[in-house]
């Protein structure tokens, strides 16, 4: 691409987005904006700006977007239970339409004509970073460095480091890479490349091993209002401050690790280790309240539609109108699950315990076994037969 005057970065101060950052000068004569989103990656950012600076931008933001992170994005993808392929909290999905929503929000304050990333080309980030960049600013250019340079890989990227004076934050003693954000932590590349080899036990970050968790269990409660958590054992929180708190609960107990091979976006599989203590104890707790408040077939319904909803989050398609309508959907739907899940956690599994709401649907004077209630047990005489009348037809054809 030629005539671009000036370039935003999403930039995180790792390998790749370091050589992209000093690539981008040379490679387009203009200046580039380093641009880092704090969606609560802890301690991850102190250094961000300096080392920014240092490589040769022209300006560094670094946006705090915790609260919008948890309250516009992951709350509304839970109040759906999204899990992608049965076992996938979707915590890196989530952050990128937010990340390359601010990235777009930059670009125009600071009169920038392009905006580039250091996701790979066989991974789904460049899916997610891009749509969102031409769902939201169409106008804007866009480079991805790793489909356009000679660099073959990781090795290429440490020697252009080492040659350009960058620092390089991958080590033997850290052989992989690892992405974290108020939701989890994910781990991948290097030696977890391997899908038969078992991570290593000093990798995890966010939880203690299940054999290493406390031998007494822990009780909590978490409160819901239409469908969002909002207070923990009776505290009302913010969104940022509930996931925070419930990730250092739920991995002291060693909750919310996931190992899996998943199907990307482009076509390959990649295997990925994950984190997700305070997501895995939210989705729990939500289905139990879930399951006194919602209708039956508005359930089932909201279910059917789940897969389809995590492949829309997993793919990147958050603004695409399909998204918005499902969202609808749900949001409506969650509107009475109001009330309270008890949860017991140990070693590693959170168990519902108890659940209560003040609307609630389940009536104890019915369905008891004891004698009395208005339900009519002769009722189901009908019932039943009717449904099975056209498997005595189907019975009856096959005498034939």
């Amino acid at each position: 691409m030629t005539n671009i005057n000036k370039i935003v970065l999403a930039y995180s101060g790792g390998l790749d987005t370091s050589v992209i950052l000093k690539w981008l000068m040379e490679t387009y004569q203009c200046p580039v904006v380093a641009y880092a989103a704090d969606l609560g990656q802890g301690e991850e950012l102190s250094e961000v700006a300096v080392k920014a600076k240092a490589t040769g931008a022209a300006e560094v933001h670094i946006l705090d977007l915790k609260e919008e992170f948890a309250r516009d994005f992951i709350f509304p993808m839970f109040r759906a239970n999204a899990l992608y392929e049965g076992a996938y909290l979707l915590g890196t999905s989530i952050a990128r339409p937010l990340i390359a929503k601010a990235q777009v929000e930059v670009a125009k304050k600071t009169g920038a004509d392009a905006v580039s990333h250091g996701a790979t080309g066989k991974g789904n980030d460049q899916v997610r970073f891009e749509l969102t960049y031409m769902a939201l600013a169409p106008e804007l250019k866009i480079i991805c460095p790793w489909r356009e340079w000679g660099l073959q890989g990781r090795a290429d990227c440490v020697a252009y480091a080492e040659k350009h004076g960058i620092p390089v934050p991958v080590t033997q003693e850290k052989p992989y890479s690892s992405d974290r954000n108020l939701l989890h932590i994910s781990f991948e590349g290097g030696i977890l490349e391997d899908p038969w080899a078992e991570p290593p036990a000093n990798m995890f970050v966010l939880s203690r091993s299940p054999e290493t968790a406390p031998d007494k269990p822990q009780y909590i409660e978490v409160d819901f209002a239409a469908g969002d958590p909002v207070a923990v054992d009776g505290q009302k929180m913010s969104p940022s401050q509930i996931l925070d708190h419930l990730n250092r609960i739920g991995g002291e107990h060693g909750i919310g690790r996931v190992d899996l091979v998943e199907n990307r976006y482009v076509g390959l599989k990649s295997r990925g280790v994950y984190e997700t203590p305070g997501g895995t104890i939210l989705r729990a707790a939500h289905h139990a309240v879930e399951s006194l408040t919602l209708d039956r077939e508005v359930m089932h319904l909201r279910d059917s539609l789940i897969p389809r909803y995590a492949e829309l989050v997993y793919y990147g398609y958050w603004f695409a109108p399909e998204r918005y309508a499902l969202q609808a959907l749900i949001d409506e739907a969650q509107k009475p699950v109001t009330g309270t899940a008890r949860l017991q956690l140990y070693k590693g599994n959170v168990t519902v315990v108890g659940r209560k709401a003040p609307k609630s649907l389940y009536r104890p004077d019915l369905v008891t076994f004891e004698a009395g209630g208005d339900y009519q047990q002769a009722d189901a005489t009908g019932f039943i037969r009717l449904n099975a009348l056209r498997l005595k037809i189907r019975a009856k054809l096959g005498e034939r």
